[in-house]
């Protein structure tokens, strides 16, 4: 997209957000702050679900034409697909589908589709992969034919969407066939974490959560599945230091556990593409395509 380009509209990036802890709204400032730098749309907002501003407030308090609602979640699920949508008065009580384009006081309103679910997230996690290694060579950053990639999802017997979400990218990145190995692996599903060092062979293992933010799952969850004490990862949280040194060796692997994939940078294009597929009218929108 050029400058200006959608200078009838407003773009709001739509994330959960936690009342207890700060740092699940990071990446939804983070993108933000980077598509209002592109001058791209009239304004762009953050708005949350749990935290202020909350997403309500946000959408009363836009003038601009058009308006843009882009859900920052991994995959299409409950939240992005009942609740966000009964929150904007786009679902009602009983109703087993919603419009995504509806005419509001004068107003469009366009509801896009979760980003984590779009296909080039494939590209940002695979830019979160070579990027931890890229930044902790130790003694060299190893390449992806002697490195195995595990891709971390919450997974949950509430919703398949995501698990799905997880196992659509390592199906995607085995296709590639750029790793010696790739698996998926969960919180609340089998095969748990800590279930990886059996899973794989290769002397040199990337974990890669697929998570929005880096919340307690990533600093916390992931890190003690992975074999660290629990007292000194929560030790490390308290006085603000990363829970998990690059790379550390644990049962005879060499271990990298990247950040979220929620704050690469590749995924402010990602948003993108969904605020062209959400245009009815947009050839490029129905192409659906990542172009780098």
């Amino acid at each position: 997209m050029a400058e200006g380009e959608f200078q009838d509209a407003a773009l709001v990036i739509i994330g959960h957000g936690s009342s207890s802890n700060a740092g699940s709204s990071g990446a939804v400032r983070l993108h933000a702050e980077a598509l209002r730098a592109r001058r791209i749309f009239r304004e762009v907002r953050e708005a949350f679900w749990k935290q202020a501003p909350f997403l309500a407030d946000v959408a009363r308090s836009i003038s601009a034409p058009r308006i843009f609602f882009i859900p920052l979640f991994i995959s299409d699920g409950w939240f992005t697909e009942h609740v966000i949508p009964t929150a904007l008065g786009l679902l009602e009580p009983g109703d087993e589908g919603f419009p995504r384009v509806v005419e509001r006081c004068g107003q469009t309103w366009l509801y896009g589709r979760a980003v984590g679910s779009h296909p080039a997230m494939t590209e940002v996690l695979l830019a979160r992969a070579r990027g931890v290694l890229e930044r902790h060579p130790f003694p060299r950053a190893p390449g992806p034919s002697e490195t195995a990639l595990v891709v971390v999802g919450h997974g949950t017997a509430n919703s398949t969407g995501s698990r799905e979400s997880v196992e659509r990218e390592v199906h995607s990145i085995r296709s590639r066939a750029l790793y010696a190995e790739v698996q998926p692996a969960f919180l609340e599903e089998s095969p748990r974490v800590q279930d990886c060092f059996g899973l794989t062979t290769a002397r040199n293992l990337v974990v890669v959560p697929f998570f929005m933010s880096d919340g307690l799952h990533v600093q916390e969850d992931i890190p003690v599945m992975l074999g660290e004490a629990e007292a000194d990862v929560k030790e490390r949280i308290s006085a603000g230091r990363p829970t998990w040194r690059n790379p550390t060796q644990r049962r005879g692997r060499r271990v990298w556990c990247a950040p979220a994939i929620g704050t690469e940078p590749l995924l402010s294009d990602v948003i993108l593409e969904r605020v062209r597929e959400a245009e009815p009218n947009s050839q490029i929108g129905r192409q659906g395509l990542l172009r780098a």
